[in-house]
């Protein structure tokens, strides 16, 4: 039976990482570069991602979904402080710039781009519901803590950026609709449902394209990468489902979570390095090693959660 499951979610994986594929050759033929990724990222962040959550929340108010909701939004908590604590006691001595860039690593999943595609291929639009939760924890933290864990400077954190992002606004806006079960005209509601189709395929190719200009032979002989890559991809996911069942969460939120958590490095991690000038070439090696080793820890973690729910 885990075979079975294992070979259901790899499956997926397997269809995510063929677009990440095309996306790895667009980068190597010219067809995508720095400039249109960056505005293909815009657009993902800025519009699509907003449109799958309103997408997702156009269904009538159910007392049972916002609990589940809030039970997933702790869930996200504790894998967050969860991440925080293991990566600062393992990163804690060394270069300040790499261990920056590693602790943000290990702690903060691509759980938008990877995950919400992965969680409504196996779950549907609940997934997706779910998935929307995690993603608005993800932002609280990645513009707190996240800024400050960069920057080394609690100065750095803004509060309008902690409010104003795609990611909040995005979830505080399909909470009204859900919890007054707003129903969208036809005219509105349509281009939504188009938009929010462009969540797989473009944060796929734009993580291929990343991907084609990395040097990923460095990556695969850097230790730390690796033990982060493993405290992202394993130890936290592990630890974080195993707490879950203990507490008797099964199901689609376990499911959910295990996706999300299980996620590789975020690509934030180098629009961050990036920004608060530290380690980027580190950056991009983790984000490519995690992104590729995931194929095979994504699908084995989450097939064991499908079995362990049912």
């Amino acid at each position: 039976m885990l075979l079975d499951y294992f070979f259901t979610v790899s499956e997926q994986v397997v269809i995510l990482f063929i677009l990440i594929g095309i996306g790895y050759l667009c980068g190597k033929f010219g067809f995508i570069e720095d400039i249109s990724s960056k505005r293909m990222t815009d657009i993902v962040l800025y519009i699509v991602t907003p449109c799958v959550m309103i997408n997702a929340y156009q269904i009538d108010f159910n007392p049972s979904i916002l609990a589940n909701l809030g039970i997933t939004a702790i869930c996200a908590i504790s894998v967050h402080i969860i991440s925080i604590i293991l990566s600062g006691i393992i990163f804690r001595n060394g270069d300040a710039s790499k261990n920056a860039v590693l602790k943000f690593g290990a702690i903060f999943s691509n759980c938008g781009f990877m995950s919400l595609p992965l969680q409504q291929a196996i779950i549907g639009q609940e997934g997706v519901l779910y998935g929307a939760a995690f993603i608005g924890i993800f932002n609280i933290v990645v513009w707190s803590y996240g800024v400050v864990c960069m920057s080394g400077n609690i100065k750095n954190l803004s509060i309008k950026s902690l409010i104003f992002n795609p990611g909040i606004i995005g979830v505080t806006v399909s909470l009204i609709i859900f919890l007054f079960s707003i129903k969208l005209p036809v005219v509105v509601r349509e281009p939504v449902k188009y938009l929010a189709s462009l969540n797989t395929p473009v944060p796929m190719l734009i993580i291929g394209y990343y991907l084609s200009k990395t040097q990923i032979t460095t990556g695969l002989k850097d230790g730390k990468a690796w033990l982060a890559s493993g405290l992202r991809l394993v130890v936290i996911p592990v630890i974080c489902i195993t707490a879950m069942l203990l507490i008797g969460i099964k199901g689609n939120i376990l499911i959910s979570i295990a996706i999300a958590a299980s996620a590789p490095t975020a690509a934030t991690t180098t629009m961050f390095a990036t920004k608060f000038e530290k380690d980027t070439e580190l950056s991009v090696n983790l984000v490519s090693l995690s992104t590729i080793l995931s194929i095979v820890t994504m699908s084995c973690i989450v097939s064991v959660s499908q079995m362990l729910t049912n």
